[in-house]
């Protein structure tokens, strides 16, 4: 298997009648996410003309929908691009441009957020979640041949020059990464996972995508449900677990009350991943189990995930020695092959080790004398805000860009507003 969708393909044939995805009283089986996912993907290629490598920009609030867009984007040979319908109408569109993209997938909520000189295709009005039965027959699969080394997916991050970068990440990045997940158990076959990551955040690809190729049940959320608590303590998908496995935190520093939480209400059997990785690593390169008496006021980012490869180097572009800060350079399988359309900043942020490619995170580590990695800081005016990439730089120029402004710092605010 070379691809994600065949990879899905895979999953179905093995159990078609298992849930796949579910959202309030709406529910879909393998095979039956399969069958919308051709829907999708017989329009995306025989009515909106498709090629393979063609980049399909998805705009769409939580929903069963924009599982079938991601997946359908997949199976028609597309690359997917999340734009967050969070986004003022001006971003979204400069980034459609930036990516050059034909069209954009929205539904009923985003469709009016774009111009008539944008393509625009509402899902809704190609899928009928609550029915089956249609003229055409998509029993044959349409998914186009794609091999491993092409590009699946774009996600955007901050950019230093004001412009948003967009990563791109190969269908082996994403395929390799979820086998190494897989293989410390932080999620597996029997896990019923609940999609809690924005579309601009790259977690939510391994959510959705990742859970269905280990062949997991994803339970999604409505719009703005993850911080209604009201919402999420009546859920019904989410009380129908008798028990939390698997807890995973990645994109900001290791929440300290999370462990005193567990404790408090008697989790002691959930195991606990502390998680990190650029997007330009595809996801997730480091792990650690944090262990439920371990000090939270510094929890390690851990280890390389199998077949990553981590190195520290110091001030004096020398491999650092234990407990000596040093930027963290990271190879191995997950590394992206660059920058859509930006060679001069893919060329600064791949590096040639020992006849390996390592991409520079600009994250500041050190080696613990147990052999851990922990983080120290960024190398430069980068931040993150609830998990998201910031460059304090980006927002500087713009504020520039007003007449009455002459000069600015920004800085984050450690602050509960925050």
């Amino acid at each position: 298997v070379t691809c994600i969708h065949h990879e899905f393909v895979y999953q179905v044939m093995k159990h078609p009648q298992k849930l796949a995805v579910e959202l309030d009283e709406q529910s879909l089986t393998y095979a039956e996410l399969l069958h919308y996912v051709q829907v999708l993907s017989s329009t995306l290629l025989n009515e909106y003309l498709i090629t393979p490598g063609g980049i399909v920009c998805q705009c769409i609030e939580r929903s069963l929908s924009m599982v079938i867009g991601i997946m359908g984007i997949e199976m028609a040979g597309g690359v997917y691009c999340p734009l967050s319908p969070r986004d003022p109408q001006h971003r979204l569109h400069a980034l459609t441009q930036q990516t050059q993209s034909r069209l954009v997938l929205v539904h009923h909520l985003t469709k009016n957020k774009f111009d008539d000189h944008i393509v625009s295709l509402d899902i809704d009005s190609v899928l009928n979640i609550n029915n089956m039965d249609n003229d055409r027959n998509y029993n044959c699969l349409s998914s186009v041949i794609v091999k491993g080394e092409e590009i699946a997916y774009i996600i955007f991050t901050s950019g230093s020059t004001g412009t948003p970068k967009a990563v791109q990440v190969r269908h082996k990045n994403f395929i390799d990464c979820i086998h190494s997940l897989a293989y410390i158990n932080s999620f597996n076959k029997d896990d019923t996972v609940v999609q809690m990551t924005r579309c601009s955040f790259d977690i939510h690809v391994q959510e959705i995508l990742g859970t269905l190729l280990v062949g997991g049940t994803l339970i999604i959320l409505h719009p703005g449900g993850t911080i209604d608590f009201d919402y999420l303590s009546k859920n019904k998908n989410i009380n129908a677990v008798k028990h939390l496995r698997s807890l995973c935190s990645i994109g900001e520093a290791f929440a300290v009350h999370l462990i005193d939480l567990i404790v408090k209400i008697g989790i002691t059997n959930c195991h606990v991943w502390n998680l990190y990785g650029p997007a330009e690593t595809t996801i997730v390169s480091t792990f650690h189990k944090v262990g439920l008496t371990e000090d939270t006021r510094s929890v390690s980012i851990g280890k390389p995930l199998s077949n990553y490869r981590c190195m520290i180097i110091n001030q004096y572009s020398q491999q650092s020695i234990a407990n000596q800060d040093g930027e963290l350079f990271i190879g191995g399988v997950g590394i992206f092959p660059g920058y859509l359309g930006r060679d001069d900043l893919t060329a600064k942020a791949l590096v040639e080790i020992d006849g390996q490619l390592f991409y520079r995170t600009g994250d500041l580590v050190k080696l613990d004398n147990n052999g851990l990695l922990r983080y120290q800081g960024r190398k430069d005016h980068q931040i993150k805000l609830h998990g998201q990439r910031i460059e304090l730089g980006e927002i500087e120029r713009c504020l520039l860009n007003i007449t009455s402004i002459s000069a600015c710092v920004v800085m984050k605010w450690n602050d509960d507003y925050l």
